[in-house]
């Protein structure tokens, strides 16, 4: 029998990780609202370009970085110890072993152009295990969220995918990158794959296509080139919602190749991508 001792010792391990689960889940959907609403309400017509990233269509607006700037001032007000990654460039070590992984607008091209698919992407992991993932997406009403083993959540609705389909009767979601010579790799698989299930959707934005494999909105995602920033919250939200996620055969979720499905479903398309090559350029 297991002492009283080594019982009540692994309850006092446990019962700070859920505290601190819940912590970061709350600071994580203030951010995200708050962030939200200044992209929305906030946004000029005449939206500029500040700067450029990859390519010339690849772009950073004014409204990214001043959103990035308002999460991690917050972030830094709540946590201070914490470590930060974000795509406009914040990177700060942290001392705390927490770091929050940070997409100010997952979907820039859609803000700009003012398409409604584009939304706010916070996640927050401890020792390289992300526990906490917000995907805010304020022109649709819908924020996702999810706690490591706690499950996802659909504003207040529990989500959950849908039942595998065969690949052929499958709704598959992909995205393309910014340069040239990617894309026409990426469109290149994408016609060879066609054939082979339902149909293909490009929303634009990695974050919500992955909330959207959660909500059963489509069957299976994937895509190469997302930085973690990208994938980060939408990954653990679509793996509570009943989702296996991965890269390569063997591999994790990373920037050279990131797939969500149910299972089986998942193995066939992740078997699919290796024989067409999608993980290179």
């Amino acid at each position: 029998m297991r002492s009283t001792v080594t019982e009540q010792s692994e309850t006092e391990q446990s019962e700070p990780t859920e505290r601190l689960k819940a912590e970061l889940l709350e600071i994580a959907l203030e951010a995200a609202t708050r962030a939200g609403a200044f992209l929305r309400d906030g946004r000029p017509d005449d939206l500029g370009v500040a700067a450029t990233k990859s390519s010339a269509i690849d772009v950073v607006t004014e409204m990214d970085i001043a959103a990035e700037k308002l999460i991690t001032g917050l972030l830094a007000d709540r946590r201070p110890d914490d470590g930060l990654l974000g795509e406009e460039g914040a990177s700060v070590e942290g001392s705390s072993g927490v770091e929050w992984v940070i997409d100010p607008i997952d979907g820039t091209v859609n803000y700009l152009y003012g398409l409604p698919s584009w939304a706010i992407s916070i996640a927050a992991r401890k020792d390289g295990e992300t526990l906490v993932g917000v995907v805010h997406a304020p022109m649709r009403q819908e924020t996702f969220r999810a706690l490591l083993g706690g499950g996802a959540f659909l504003n207040d609705r529990p989500a959950r995918v849908r039942p595998a389909p065969e690949l052929g009767l499958a709704l598959v979601g992909t995205g393309f990158g910014y340069l040239a010579e990617r894309k026409a790799r990426q469109a290149e698989v994408v016609r060879r794959m066609i054939p082979e299930v339902r149909d293909i959707r490009r929303g634009g934005s990695a974050a919500i296509d992955l909330c959207d494999v959660a909500a059963g909105r489509l069957d299976a995602y994937y895509e190469r080139g997302l930085n973690p920033w990208d994938y980060a919250a939408g990954d653990l939200i679509a793996r509570e919602a009943g989702a296996l996620t991965g890269g390569r055969p063997g591999e994790p979720v990373s920037p050279e190749l990131t797939i969500a499905a149910p299972p089986p479903l998942f193995e066939h398309l992740q078997t699919r991508l290796e024989e067409l090559g999608a993980w290179h350029d």
